[in-house]
């Protein structure tokens, strides 16, 4: 499924970034980086136009030769980057959907932990575990 999962801080720096493989790791951080100006240019549209403003998803963000880019926004600005491959022509917008629900369930368990500091790199078990099954398709 996934080839690249990130979850990236409000100040736009990473919290947590996997892909696979991992010889791929340098190229996935720089998808992910230039990612985030089409995340911010979508969530500041949201804002001068109508939309409901609960909608989180971003859909896709952009799609590349080799992958297919999603976004997602939590209320506290917090972002998770979704890379997919664009050989995977199965996989739906509704599935994305729940990968990215899947994905903010696990990450509010992370900030309800009393000994995580928020702002920190998230270095959960749980949330690992959440992440190896959105991605264990593509190993």
């Amino acid at each position: 499924m996934a080839v690249c999962i990130a979850v990236v801080a409000k100040e736009n720096y990473p919290l947590y970034i996997r892909s696979v493989p991992s010889e791929n790791e340098l190229k996935f951080h720089y998808t992910v980086h230039t990612s985030l100006d089409v995340v911010e240019e979508k969530v500041s549209a949201v804002g001068k136009v109508l939309v409901d403003q609960r909608e989180l998803y971003l859909g896709l963000l952009y799609p590349t030769e080799d992958y297919k880019v999603y976004g997602y926004v939590t209320n506290s600005k917090v972002k998770f980057v979704i890379v997919v491959e664009s050989s995977n022509t199965s996989l739906r917008d509704n599935e994305i959907r729940s990968m990215f629900r899947k994905l903010h369930n696990s990450f509010t368990d992370v900030m309800c932990n009393p000994f995580y500091n928020p702002g920190d790199l998230i270095q959960s078990k749980a949330f690992d575990s959440v992440v190896s099954s959105m991605m264990v398709q593509a190993c």
